[in-house]
């Protein structure tokens, strides 16, 4: 009825991530109090209805067995855990978990709760994510699914994929905004000190974070220098000039030790850069092409549209918005 809240239920299982129940929880209830309308009737259920007991080994009270839940939802929302695929192994769970998700407007998984989604047929044919530590093994057991092991979330229709832990405020923030408004959406990312809502779109790891430092000495000095001298001349003959090498052995040495060329590594190291003055500046974008070395600001839009499926000045729109609006 007009008025009534929004009904979300949040399933959980045995080895369950407790933020990835928390954190969606806690962005509901705080658009709820903040008078966002109608608010949120958020429940937490498990197969049996009894306690969630989680990684960290707290345990969370049900408040209902999935076979009393009867009626549409507004939201189903499958939390992720090291006991992933031991839920989707169990029958009686997926097939409530696809019982509801036919009753629900919208229909989520945070981290690998992906897999329980996979395991009721809800991801066929649709594009996903999930943790980049489980996307292979994802890809691998449900190849019917299009797995994304990048962005921070993935809506496919009424289905949405988070990648895990802190993406699943995220996403939740995205819902928020979907039913309540960018405002809204604003004040709760504010008072959950949440630094900004990130857009889905954005990579679950920097390329900085991705990995070790390479162990070859040549290419950690390469790619240290690529990061201080952003502006200048990184083509592959003058980084293997450098390098004291030839280009094609600096090649195969980035092969080797990075799993890509010197001239992807450095347009990629240069479009996290220009995506950190973006958030972070308000100069021109004619200034940070200049500054993160793309010869112009259409080569720099052609850079993020490539790397973050966006153009920089909706990246910059989406992450101001959140700061300062």
């Amino acid at each position: 009825m007009p008025g009534s809240p929004r009904r979300v239920l949040i399933v959980g299982y045995s080895n369950a991530e407790l933020l990835d129940i928390a954190g969606p929880s806690d962005v509901l209830d705080a658009a709820t109090k903040l008078g966002g309308k109608p608010g949120y009737e958020i429940m937490l259920a498990s197969v049996d209805g009894r306690g969630i007991r989680c990684e960290s080994g707290l345990t969370l009270q049900a408040q209902h067995r999935l076979d009393q839940i009867t009626g549409g939802l507004d939201t189903l929302i499958v939390a992720g855990g090291t006991g992933h695929e031991a839920a989707a192994a169990d029958a009686r769970f997926v097939t409530h978990v696809r019982r509801l998700a036919q009753q629900s407007r919208r229909v989520a998984s945070v981290c690998t709760g992906a897999t329980v989604l996979a395991a009721c047929g809800l991801l066929n044919g649709r594009r996903a994510t999930t943790h980049w530590r489980f996307a292979n093994r994802l890809a691998t057991n449900y190849p019917q699914v299009n797995v994304d092991p990048v962005p921070l979330y993935v809506r496919d229709g009424n289905v949405y994929t988070a990648a895990g832990v802190t993406s699943g405020i995220d996403l939740t923030l995205a819902f928020v905004e979907e039913d309540h408004g960018p405002s809204v959406a604003r004040e709760v990312a504010r008072m959950l000190v949440t630094y900004l809502q990130r857009p889905g779109n954005q990579a679950q790891v920097s390329m900085f974070l991705s990995g070790p430092p390479p162990e070859n000495r040549l290419v950690r000095d390469i790619t240290a220098y690529v990061a201080e001298h952003l502006a200048g001349d990184l083509g592959t003959a003058a980084l293997a000039q450098r390098a004291g090498i030839s280009p094609r052995q600096l090649t195969r040495l980035f092969d080797a030790h990075l799993s890509t060329t010197p001239s992807r590594y450095v347009r990629a190291a240069r479009t996290e850069n220009a995506a950190k003055l973006l958030c972070g500046t308000e100069l021109p974008l004619s200034s940070i092409a200049r500054r993160c070395g793309f010869g112009s600001t259409e080569t720099l839009r052609q850079a993020f549209l490539d790397h973050f499926d966006t153009p920089p000045s909706a990246y910059r729109r989406v992450h101001l918005r959140q700061a300062f609006g």
